[in-house]
């Protein structure tokens, strides 16, 4: 997965994100894998709601163009 920069986060564009407020990047396929993985976790703890995570994996399918 490729780092970025906080200022390069910054600038990516609201539709490279799965949730609103900048949350999980899924700009890349490793980024989306990524914010599922990271979502299933936030679930988990208690952090994150069921339906929030099914908005990051939507979104990140998408990139991983799965329907």
């Amino acid at each position: 997965m490729a780092k970025i920069t906080s200022n390069e986060r910054n600038n990516l564009p609201d539709d490279k994100f799965a949730l609103p407020g900048h949350k999980y990047p899924v700009e890349d396929a490793a980024h989306a894998r990524n914010a599922k993985a990271r979502a299933a976790q936030q679930v988990k703890a208690g952090n994150l709601s069921e339906s929030d995570e099914k908005k990051v994996d939507a979104k990140a399918n998408k990139v991983l163009k799965k329907s």
